[in-house]
């Protein structure tokens, strides 16, 4: 077989397998249609844990649970699935928060942290408030 034809089979190949993946709905992102739907999803994993309030982004792909002085659960989607845990000061590296917008760093290699926007600039002072590390946390001006 001569390496033109090889690289066009090859092409289409990989294309044929992205599209099938696409169209089959592998590429969706889970998206968390309510505040109980975040609360039933982390209480599958963490069944002794109960929550204060649930704060979910404007995207919907994420959900902050507040547990109490320090803690705070996490639901955010990765594919179309979630995954949840329990985060508190310590695991936190870095943290600003610009009107809505909460930018979270965190200390593990599973999961780094990301960018959060909410769509009330109160629940982005809230969820900055509860993992805020004083002496590693910077403040954005409001």
């Amino acid at each position: 077989m001569s390496l033109p034809v090889l690289v066009v089979l090859v092409v289409f190949g990989i294309a044929l397998s992205v599209a099938a993946v696409h169209f089959t709905g592998g590429t969706t992102t889970a998206t968390l249609s309510s505040t109980d739907q975040a609360l039933a999803r982390f209480g599958e994993d963490f069944p002794d844990e109960k929550s204060h309030a649930v704060r979910l982004t404007s995207d919907r792909h994420a959900a902050f649970l507040e547990l109490g002085p320090r803690r705070c659960g996490i639901v955010q989607s990765i594919g179309d699935c979630f995954l949840t845990r329990i985060v508190t000061r310590h695991d936190v590296l870095a943290l600003t928060r610009e009107g809505n917008v909460v930018t979270l760093r965190l200390n593990d290699f599973t999961w780094k942290g990301g960018k959060f926007d909410f769509a009330d600039k109160a629940d982005a002072q809230a969820v900055a408030a509860m993992l805020q590390v004083h002496d590693q946390t910077q403040k954005a001006a409001a």
